[in-house]
């Protein structure tokens, strides 16, 4: 009874981590601090800015650059314009959008400097970009990160002139192929003067702003960061994944260049990137908050710095909760994966059962994975994605659906293989799949190594150990290491969930050791009872995902499922 009171504390515990992982803060009022970062004050350009669609060339787009010209002249930018032909392809893309190809089009970049104390250093630039796609008013995408940069700029000026200059650039022309931003740093003589460039974006309406990238040999890039920004978001794995995947922002042009660089986005109410619904009223100001606070607090950083970034080796890097930005290079995360093993080995010996206990061990882990994963990869086929029906945008709208599916399938899959895993510390798979992500992509290995890290503390204590505070110590550790998978696994899920949600599975693994640690046995008719519920419930989700209508925020130039 003890041991479920244990598994329970930790339950509660790690949900509420999870949430405070995932959540925004709040939007700052209008009156709050003039020097900090007010999401209130940014909406009022956010307002305007996306009172309607302005895609690049209409006059939608022309009174757009005429407001954000004026607002950069009134805080005392030197503030230029620069305009190009948009290609063949972008206006084929265009039409696409819109129906009808134009014949022409025309791009404008805006170029705002605020001068510093030393105009000779390497400036800092804050780059978003200001056209949006046909029919949506683009509130999140990138308006969000327009008014973000002009709320920055307003607060830099509010606490003082930066010893760099500050460069604003907000392109024109990224949803047509980041030409804007391709021209600026092609032919722009600024681009020569920049040293560390922050890029906004976003993929949605909501969530926490993450720093999903950065440029290369980031080591001191993200020690900046670290320091600087009070409610880190961002992970070492998150940028993996992103270099692996087909994308692309207005950063892209600008890695080919020497900067130190940092893309920020976030991705939540996913089915409003390119919505007919990406108004203002839908934007999340908890975002806009979270947004523009890592702006400001970064800028002021590199701003003020006697040296920038240098170039220096990758690091392991992930945010705890949204509290702490936890860091380390790749010989410390050697360190870290030592431990981990030895903790486990002694737990492993410490069952008992010799080779038949460890493959029980490894049977839980396929059951998980394997079994996990096939079931939904099975239900993703039957919700509709490897259907010709099936709609880039509405699959986005479904996530929060796709995301309560996955639990459930990993849940089910938990639930399937206790028999294996009840009452047994370690975890022999984990230490294998550590060490090859340790050696082969070690920026990726902290998803692993530190939950199985904090279940080897719990199983060890418990091993050695007796008494109450034994209870304390694995309710702790339970509760940090189901934070740290339902937090991951959600924004896994926001990323790549309508493609890829068998990842999840992956992530579901990582709770078995401490499971065994938390759950000394379990009653097989009762294993296979929250199974064959989850997989019910699983299964209905997939079902409903497949034959509702089509979401009202589908982009409009998208063809629907039928």
């Amino acid at each position: 009874m003890e041991r479920w009171k244990t598994a329970c504390i930790a339950l509660i515990l790690g949900v509420g981590l999870a949430v405070l992982g995932t959540t925004p803060q709040p939007a700052a009022p209008i009156d709050s601090d003039p020097a900090g970062f007010s999401a209130a004050r940014a909406m009022d350009h956010v307002r305007i800015i996306a009172a309607e669609p302005h895609p690049t060339g209409s006059q939608a787009n022309a009174d757009v650059r005429a407001y954000i010209i004026a607002e950069m002249r009134e805080m005392g930018l030197e503030v230029s314009t620069t305009t190009g032909d948009v290609p063949d392809r972008s206006l084929d893309r265009f039409g696409h959008w819109s129906g009808t190809r134009p014949d022409a089009l025309t791009l404008t970049n805006i170029i705002g400097v605020l001068p510093g104390n030393n105009r000779a250093a390497p400036a800092v630039a804050l780059m978003a970009h200001h056209d949006t796609v046909w029919a949506s008013p683009g509130a999140p995408d990138d308006t969000a990160g327009v008014a973000s940069i002009l709320e920055t700029v307003r607060g830099v000026k509010a606490s003082g002139i930066l010893e760099r200059d500050v460069i604003v650039v907000l392109t024109d022309g990224e949803e047509l192929g980041l030409l804007g931003a391709r021209q600026f740093f092609d032919s722009n003589p600024l681009s020569d003067r920049i040293g560390a460039i922050i890029n906004l974006e976003a993929r949605g309406g909501g969530g926490r702003t993450t720093l999903f990238q950065t440029s290369s040999q980031n080591g001191e890039a993200v020690d900046v960061y670290r320091q600087a920004v009070s409610r880190p978001g961002g992970s070492s794995l998150a940028t993996f994944v992103y270099e692996a995947l087909p994308n692309d922002t207005d950063l892209t042009p600008a890695l080919e260049r020497d900067y130190t660089a940092y893309n920020l986005s976030f991705i939540g109410r996913s089915g409003l990137y390119h919505s007919p619904k990406a108004t203002p009223e839908n934007l999340d100001q908890g975002s806009l908050q979270d947004m523009g606070e890592q702006t400001l607090s970064l800028t002021r950083a590199l701003g003020n710095a006697d040296e920038l970034p240098q170039p220096s080796p990758n690091t392991t890097f992930f945010d705890a909760f949204g509290i702490i930005l936890v860091s380390y290079g790749t010989a410390i995360g050697w360190v870290l994966f030592g431990v981990m093993a030895a903790l486990h080995i002694y737990c492993l010996r410490g069952n008992g059962g010799g080779m038949a206990g460890t493959l029980r061990g490894l049977g839980a882990s396929a059951v998980v994975i394997v079994g996990g994963g096939a079931v939904l990869y099975g239900l993703n086929i039957i919700s509709g994605a490897a259907s010709g029906e099936a709609d880039y945008y509405d699959r986005l709208a479904a996530i929060p659906m796709l995301t309560g599916q996955a639990l459930l399938i990993c849940v089910a899959a938990l639930a399937a293989s206790a028999p294996l895993w009840a009452g047994r510390n370690g975890s022999a798979a984990g230490v294998l799949i550590a060490l090859v992500l340790q050696i082969y992509a070690p920026i990726t290995s902290y998803i692993v190594v530190w939950p199985f890290l904090l279940s080897g503390i719990a199983g060890a204590v418990a091993t050695r150990f007796s008494g109450r505070w034994v209870e304390g110590v694995k309710a702790v550790c339970g509760a940090l290491l189901l934070g740290f998978v339902l937090q991951y696994g959600f924004q896994l899920m926001q990323g790549v969930g309508p493609d890829l949600p068998a990842v999840t599975a992956v992530l579901a693994a990582l709770m078995i050791p401490m499971l065994g640690t938390l759950i000394p046995a379990v009653n097989r008719r009762s294993a296979f009872a929250v199974t064959a519920l989850c997989l019910v419930l699983a299964s209905t989700i997939a079902l409903w995902v497949r034959f509702d209508p089509v979401a009202d925020t589908v982009a409009a130039y998208e063809s629907l499922k039928g």
